[in-house]
């Protein structure tokens, strides 16, 4: 059996098929569990399901039964789309969009576990089965603990034009009443990107003291997934008043993070980072789709700030040095000027800092016509950068916070090389996950 050299090996994903969304993200019972919208039958998008891993580290991982089914005939038959889950004392519950074909919207429904995440037994009706009206897209519940209560948001287009988080409140997690929008907005620009006229998969980041980050994915109607953007501001009552959007991720190729309350109230977030190459290649691979490393997340004066988990680095293996590296690595560079990773002849993926600004440039990344160029920007105020390069995947994060990913497919067949002019690097070998 050949070694399929683009597939991950320090990131999580299942060895074949499609994957998308990180949903149901929960620390239950001493385990994180991290469930992924998943399609068991090939590398398209189709047939949804959940998979479902777990792990008391982040390191080692271990395999669990896949953790929804379509019902056949059922609220969901034609999918278990995005959502998340809450610990509840020995109950794990899993909210998540109901996918019907003959109904535009997808409303929320509940599986709960009684075991430890191994087994869930689906509701079977609509926990909300009444949908606003005024709305032209309904999908992608998050729940989370406020007080003594609970809160839930729901991702939604309103027929104005403008996107939208929808709040609901309950007591108990089973009678919600709604609340009206958390925050609407008419799509905005933000830098190249615009925050969409609809918004997918919504999150919130509690910062204390009534302040918190609005984290949506952009979606729409003609382009469908744009970009993810996060808004810094304060809960009023039933809204949500925030700050100007920004970029959570300014790469091409990170989509419907999702966030995670660990203990110690740590937060983290994955994100879903989509193939940058034709369909067919992925076809002929056998999967699609792969999870980002975790990422702390917090606010930090007024801003997003974000960090590989601290757990990362546990899998730096053996130092390097420059000149040939391994298909995964890890490394700190401090300075400015251009960091080069060299896979092939007129093959490369190049990193240049300069002016406050990293550009991220593949437009030499393959020589391969179906995997996609372009180069992409991001600001960095000081010239220190993380650099985690996974076989196919790179994510590049600044000392300031921010964060940038991208995909590459090199197809040259020379070892790779990583050269450096104007950095100082520190680099070591990325070793894979324990799955089991």
């Amino acid at each position: 059996m050949s070694i399929d050299l683009h597939r991950p090996v320090a990131h999580l994903r299942p060895p074949r098929n499609w994957i998308n969304d990180p949903n149901g993200l929960v620390f239950h019972d001493g385990y994180y569990h991290v469930c992924y919208q998943y399609n068991p039958f090939g590398a398209r998008h189709a047939n949804m399901h959940w998979g479902h891993f777990r792990s008391p580290d982040l390191l080692s991982w271990e395999a669990l039964p896949l953790a929804l089914t379509p019902t056949p005939g059922g609220e969901d038959a034609d999918g278990c789309f995005s959502g998340n889950a809450v610990s509840d004392g020995d109950r794990l519950i899993a909210f998540y969009s109901a996918n019907r074909q003959d109904r535009w919207s997808q409303p929320v429904t509940t599986a709960t576990s009684y075991d430890g995440g191994h087994t869930f037994r689906a509701r079977g009706d609509l926990l909300i089965p009444e949908v606003p009206e005024g709305f032209t897209m309904y999908r992608d519940p998050y729940v989370w603990r406020d007080g003594d209560g609970w809160r839930m948001l729901v991702g939604a287009a309103l027929s104005d034009g403008r996107a939208a988080a929808l709040l609901y409140e309950s007591p108990d997690l089973e009678t919600w009443s709604y609340r009206g929008p958390f925050h609407a907005s008419e799509s905005r620009a933000v830098r190249e990107m615009l925050t969409g006229e609809g918004w997918e998969c919504p999150q919130f980041l509690p910062a204390g003291s009534g302040r918190g980050a609005l984290i949506v994915s952009a979606w729409d109607d003609h382009d469908g997934p744009r970009c993810v953007v996060a808004m810094v501001g304060d809960v009023h009552g039933d809204t949500f008043e925030p700050g100007p959007p920004a970029l959570l991720d300014y790469g091409p190729d990170c989509y419907a993070p999702a966030l995670l309350r660990g203990p110690g109230d740590r937060w983290l977030l994955w994100g879903w980072s989509w193939e940058a190459r034709d369909e067919v290649w992925s076809d002929e691979d056998g999967w699609a789709g792969v999870l980002t490393i975790p990422r702390e997340i917090t606010v930090v004066d007024g801003e997003v700030f974000q960090r590989p988990a601290e757990e990362v680095l546990a899998l730096r293996g053996e130092q390097l040095e420059l000149g040939e590296v391994p298909r995964s690595f890890d490394l700190e560079a401090t300075g400015e000027g251009s960091l080069q990773l060299v896979t092939g002849v007129d093959e490369y993926l190049e990193i240049r800092l300069a002016a406050g600004e990293v550009v991220v440039d593949r437009d030499h990344a393959s020589l391969d016509s179906r995997a996609r160029g372009g180069s992409y920007r991001m600001p960095c105020p000081s010239g220190e950068l993380r650099v985690v390069v996974d076989r196919s995947i790179a994510e590049i994060f600044t000392s300031a916070g921010q964060v940038l990913t991208v995909r590459f497919y090199p197809v040259g067949d020379s070892p790779w090389r990583l050269e450096a002019r104007g950095f100082s690097v520190d680099a070591w070998e990325l070793q894979p996950l324990k799955v089991s």
